[in-house]
């Protein structure tokens, strides 16, 4: 089973990319460093309650999204990446 810092970025990086933000934006829109975002969404960072209140505000969703254990909300997760690789490039 995966712990569940890893759960909270898999769920992350889904909602961003569902809101239509790459992780440039919404790092440099919220005021985050690159490299603490980037640690988050891959389950490296402890965070707190209220920091992830934060981001389910910024994200407009209930901070109970965070937590969802369905794998299968990843199936297009490959997807996900290929996007953001091609926005970096454009």
């Amino acid at each position: 089973m995966k712990c569940i810092r890893k759960i909270i970025g898999e769920n992350l990086k889904l909602l961003r990319y569902k809101s239509g933000k790459s992780q440039e934006k919404f790092y440099e829109e919220y005021k985050l460093s690159s490299k603490y975002y980037a640690c988050i969404e891959r389950g490296e960072i402890n965070m707190t309650i209220d920091f992830l209140e934060k981001l389910a505000k910024t994200l407009h969703v209930d901070i109970s999204e965070f937590f969802n254990r369905d794998e299968t909300r990843f199936v297009d997760k490959k997807r996900i990446d290929e996007k953001e690789k091609e926005e970096c490039l454009n």
